[in-house]
């Protein structure tokens, strides 16, 4: 089946083709790691996890090398290292834990490789060092800038030219610089913050020039797929095009950087945007305190990833309550045995409609009603072994069902629980129903919703619970 994919720079669907099917790279812009990591940070990361399972179901898990930077040098990050009077990596390691730790109860994979901007100094030096020895760079007051008017391409990604970036974008005006549109790529560093050597004397690297250079040296160009948040585009992945291809051009690869290009849509909060100062972020960290990571995954993937996703409390429940549904049906058919199954082919073709999630799970919906509605062992088994598979590739269905409902519960809570249960049953069954009452009241206060079924009654917590 072939993967169509929306590219930024065509601005058109078009087939993927990789380089070589054997290799396919995919690169996104990771985290900077000085704090917790909001919900919008979240959705590049759902999005691309989906791409990465998608590429890997295709060419196979060996064949795909998907890297994720870590951004671990950074004004911010200087500022909290020396309030806390600490070792900036101190700050990047605790927060790059705690970031790996969030997505992945996100369901996100790990990627292949995470690059850090401090393993990767002497990649970003030479490639500066090959800009500047290339005609597209100058040094200038221990700055290195880069020459944009030097790159008759600039703005090609974003559709901008030169004169429009200058007239509507905020351009730092610095005695060093030859026009205001020329960005650093190496500066000095302020007193107190990290310097690493080089030609141009103490400092540290530009944003742009990290990732371009460690996607040269770990990677290599040009690179498959290159993806990220829509508010990269411009200036973060047109500079790093320049960069990338002037880096190179002396070596006659000046065609390609990334062959695709792909980038996803804002969390939409209403009329409020999420700010600090509305004091309305929401932090992954905390609303997996509250919320099952996988019903805030799902919902991060009820929306293309091209178009904006209102981000509300009625899209979590109702995503959580989506997958009730789905952990319901796998719960009254666990006894019914699993093979393995493709993926099914509706599914696929979904994901490979330039990853058409939500289409998916309209599929995955029908898996799950076709396990309901089976009226034979041969149908339940296809049709289960299919809502697993499918749920696989989008990175949902593979807890536990019965884990699913019973939430944070302990082993004494569960105890508790299901005594209760048993003691409501009998008293059902003796038709005492004041005391049925009483437990369901009892239960009620626990935060358990019981559910009765001809074949018996079973529990969940609900949800905040």
């Amino acid at each position: 089946m072939k993967l169509q994919i929306h590219d930024t720079l065509r601005r058109d669907k078009v087939e993927f083709v990789p380089q070589n099917p054997e290799r396919v790279t995919l690169y996104v812009c990771g985290p900077t790691v000085y704090s917790y990591a909001h919900i919008g940070n979240a959705r590049p990361v759902v999005v691309f996890d989906v791409l990465f399972r998608l590429l890997r179901e295709i060419y196979g898990e060996d064949h795909v090398i998907y890297a994720r930077n870590i951004t671990d040098v950074d004004d911010k990050i200087n500022k909290a290292a020396m309030e806390q009077g600490v070792e900036i990596d101190v700050i990047t390691n605790h927060f790059a834990d705690i970031y790996n730790e969030d997505m992945a109860t996100l369901g996100a994979l790990r990627p292949s490789m995470e690059p850090r901007v401090t393993r990767n100094m002497d990649a970003i030096v030479a490639q500066i060092a090959a800009i500047v020895a290339n005609g597209h760079a100058y040094a200038e007051q221990g700055h290195v800038l880069f020459d944009v008017e030097s790159f008759k391409t600039y703005g090609a990604l974003s559709r901008r030219s030169v004169d429009d970036m200058i007239a509507g974008a905020r351009v730092e005006v610095a005695p060093y610089k030859r026009n205001a549109q020329d960005f650093v790529l190496w500066k000095p560093s302020k007193p107190g913050e990290p310097v690493w050597d080089s030609p141009w004397g103490g400092g540290r690297p530009g944003w742009h020039i990290e990732c371009s250079a460690m996607i040269e040296a770990n990677l290599g160009l040009p690179i498959d797929i290159h993806g990220g948040g829509h508010d990269l585009i411009f200036p973060h992945h047109e500079n790093e095009i320049a960069q990338g291809l002037c880096a190179q051009h002396a070596h006659g690869h000046d065609s390609e950087y990334a062959r695709y290009w792909m980038h996803n849509g804002f969390l939409d909060f209403g009329s409020e945007k999420m700010s600090k100062s509305l004091g309305n972020v929401k932090l992954v960290h905390d609303l997996i305190k509250e919320t099952p990571g996988e019903a805030l995954r799902l919902a991060l993937l009820s929306g293309h990833y091209r178009g904006p996703l209102e981000w509300t409390p009625e899209l979590v429940t109702q995503s959580r309550a989506r997958l009730d549904g789905f952990y319901g049906a796998l719960r009254r058919f666990a006894a019914v045995p699993v093979r393995d199954e493709a993926v099914p082919p509706a599914i696929l073709e979904a994901l490979c409609d330039d990853l058409n999630t939500p289409r998916a799970l309209a599929e995955l919906s029908a898996l799950a009603k076709a396990l309901e509605t089976a009226s034979d062992d041969e149908a339940r088994m296809t049709a289960k072994s299919q809502l697993l598979a499918g749920g696989a590739l989008l990175g949902l269905l593979q807890g536990d069902a019965e884990a699913w409902f019973k939430g944070g519960a302990d082993e004494d809570l569960t105890a508790k629980i299901d005594a209760l249960i048993a003691e409501r049953i009998a008293a059902r069954a003796a038709k005492n129903w004041p005391e049925a009452d009483r437990i369901r009241k009892a239960l009620d206060e626990l935060g358990v919703e019981v559910m009765d079924s001809a074949t018996g009654a079973t529990w969940k917590l609900k949800a905040g619970v």
